[in-house]
């Protein structure tokens, strides 16, 4: 499960690709989207989506966190590999990923969940399908034009 739409969103403190420490309620709004590891074929193609379609949110003033257990420097070569636009974050000790309900049981990589979250830092869509990897930009866009 992941958590609902209405909720407060958890605040949190990660490192970027930079090792830059970002914190989520001073970047609101933002989608932050949960992905299992980098350099992965579903992770990757998730993460060139967010890219392709960076002007979208960009436009909207809406931040893009990718969330993973990966370190901050395997995020920096990912991030350059793939020329991202945003934010790569690392949550070594899965405890963000947790409180996000972004764990695989027994397993301790995230799930891929994709979370929109207002200015307020409210839960306003999510999207959880961990095989269709591109869908998550796809649901987020549709969720925009529909506010």
């Amino acid at each position: 499960m992941a958590l609902k739409v209405g909720q407060k969103a958890p605040d949190f403190q990660l490192p970027n690709s930079e090792g830059q420490d970002i914190i989520l309620n001073q970047n609101l709004p933002c989608i932050i989207y949960f992905y299992p590891k980098d350099f992965t074929p579903g992770c990757t193609a998730e993460a060139c989506s967010f890219r392709d379609n960076h002007q979208v949110f960009k436009n909207l003033d809406i931040a893009v966190f990718g969330i993973s257990k990966d370190s901050v420097d395997t995020h920096k070569r990912f991030k350059a590999e793939h020329q991202l636009m945003f934010e790569l974050l690392s949550d070594t000790s899965g405890k963000v990923c947790k409180s996000y309900e972004a764990l695989i049981p027994l397993v301790g990589l995230p799930k891929r969940v994709t979370y929109l979250i207002d200015k307020m830092g409210v839960i306003r869509a999510v999207y959880s399908d961990m095989f269709g990897a591109t869908n998550h930009i796809k649901s987020m866009i549709s969720q925009l034009k529909v506010e």
